[in-house]
């Protein structure tokens, strides 16, 4: 999704509205800025608003009795979270953290269910990214039941690369943060990187992981 100049052009994109309600969205929502690592929303507490993100990426992130962080799914431009389509406060199944410096808009939970009320686009919108959440969540699972460690990280290597050219991760992707992400270590994540480099199949550089050969790294995905 491009950068838009406004608020209400970027509402435009997300709901493919006009620009008269767009503009009426805009009005019912609080802009705001979180830098990076803030902490969102917290797991557990009772949020009574809706966010729409507006700039910047963030995760949803859960945790086992153990500790363990797990990645429930990633937040773009675009995406909602918090309470959506509902009447009372509910508690929240994850942490949302920043994972760069975030714009969001923010609505009142009965103001945002006006809104879907009142705009059919507004509903159309957060159905299709509900329907786009559950299917990257579904597919997260089913890689993590089907393929090694090793495989998730290869698999998710590409799937990075596709959110821009196909071949290039910029900045390059934090082991630390990509263990999260294919449920893995660190210690895994960096041999499986290390011996893709020493392949030929990607190039690291200062600020960016270039995968040289995708058909090969596709072909290792098992």
């Amino acid at each position: 999704m491009g950068t838009p100049q406004t608020l209400s052009e970027f509402l435009q994109q997300v709901f493919a509205c006009a620009p008269d309600i767009a503009d009426s969205i805009a009005r019912r929502s609080i802009d705001r800025l979180y830098p990076l690592k803030a902490v969102i929303l917290k797991q557990g507490d009772e949020a009574g608003s809706t966010f729409l993100l507006v700039a910047g990426r963030a995760h949803a992130l859960s945790y086992g009795l153990e500790g363990q962080m797990v990645l429930l799914y990633e937040l773009l431009p675009g995406d909602f979270f918090g309470v959506i389509a509902e009447t009372e406060p509910a508690p929240e199944a994850a942490d949302v953290v920043a994972v760069e410096d975030v714009r969001a808009a923010v609505f009142r939970m009965l103001d945002f269910l006006a809104l879907l009320e009142a705009y059919g686009c507004v509903g159309l919108a957060v159905s299709r990214m509900l329907l786009k959440q559950l299917r990257a969540t579904a597919a997260r699972m089913v890689e993590r039941t089907t393929l090694s460690a090793v495989g998730r990280v290869h698999a998710e290597l590409l799937r990075l690369a596709r959110l821009g050219d196909g071949r290039t991760l910029r900045p390059a992707p934090v082991l630390a943060a990509l263990a999260i992400r294919v449920h893995s270590t660190r210690e895994t994540v960096s041999r499986t990187i290390n011996a893709l480099e020493r392949r030929g199949i990607i190039h690291r550089d200062a600020d960016a992981l270039v995968i040289v050969a995708p058909q090969r790294l596709e072909d290792l995905i098992v």
